[in-house]
């Protein structure tokens, strides 16, 4: 069934002792502000939680398969799109392929792969499949109060060759650093575009499914690195009876209010810490769908 309405949303999640989005640039250090030291964490980082939530619950088959994944090779993908609409692509010109074909591919692309249809895709590689424009799109997320790294030493014990084995004696072992947050509450905007939805033919069925991941991505993403992560609270503004929206987001945003329970007392070390508030009503229930 089409989106018929436009949907906002505010999500929370929290990470405790643990490193919730490492910066490669940085030796993996957890994303900061530089300026305010509020922790941060990337929409690339929250859709790649999406996608591996829904292709281990889906298994990879259509129409829920994975487009954005480790080691695919998408000039591949973007070819399977023309094999299953009968179109040769071995006439090769040196130039995108895909011709006048390229909106059918698309479209096969989407009723395909689900991050397509629901987060978009730039397909316009050698194998042409065009470009999708995600009906949901995500902010970063920012920690609630700044945040401070942690750094730890650890040690292994084993070696992975003979000759570290030889040098490797008495209580000698390999170093290394270790990076956690002791704890931090993240705060995350979303969006839900209902004609880009019916463009790409993400659907209630998608919608609900997105929203299920939110809430169980991290329940099988865990690591010893990620530490604890968990999904808190999420609120979902429903635009009631408008395609596009009958209110301005931010004045939406701006009726969630987040609150310390002791102001200036110990660092916050738990979700118990803080007061999640709309309109001045505490919420304490994962979801909460408002009509607006």
């Amino acid at each position: 069934m089409d989106l018929s309405k436009r949907y906002d949303f505010v999500y929370f999640f929290d990470v405790k002792d643990g490193n919730p989005n490492g910066d490669p640039d940085a030796g993996n250090l957890p994303r900061v502000d530089a300026e305010s030291g509020h922790g941060l964490v990337t929409d690339v980082c929250l859709k790649r939680k999406v996608r591996n939530y829904v292709g281990l619950i889906k298994d990879e088959k259509p129409p829920y398969e994975i487009y954005v994944k480790e080691k695919a090779v998408l000039n591949r993908q973007h070819e399977r799109a023309y094999k299953a609409l009968g179109i040769d692509l071995s006439n090769d010109d040196g130039k995108r392929k895909g011709g006048d074909k390229v909106d059918d591919a698309r479209k096969w692309m989407c009723q395909n792969f689900y991050d397509i249809r629901t987060f978009g895709a730039v397909m316009a590689t050698k194998v042409n499949c065009g470009q999708v424009r995600g009906p949901v799109q995500l902010t970063f997320a920012r920690s609630v109060d700044p945040v401070i790294s942690s750094e730890h030493s650890i040690t292994r014990m084993a070696v992975a060759t003979d000759k570290e084995a030889e040098e490797q004696g008495g209580d000698n072992r390999t170093m290394g650093r270790k990076f956690t947050i002791p704890y931090g509450l993240y705060r995350a905007y979303g969006f839900v575009s209902a004609p880009l939805a019916n463009q790409t033919g993400f659907s209630e069925d998608d919608l609900a499914l997105f929203w299920e991941a939110l809430q169980g991505m991290f329940e099988h993403d865990r690591s010893a690195a990620r530490g604890l992560m968990s999904a808190q609270r999420l609120i979902i503004f429903e635009h009631e009876n408008s395609l596009m929206g009958s209110k301005p987001v931010q004045e939406l945003f701006d009726r969630v209010k987040v609150e310390r329970k002791d102001a200036g007392s110990l660092p916050a070390r738990d979700i118990s810490a803080y007061i999640i508030s709309l309109d001045g009503k505490v919420l304490t229930d994962f979801k909460t769908v408002v009509s607006v």
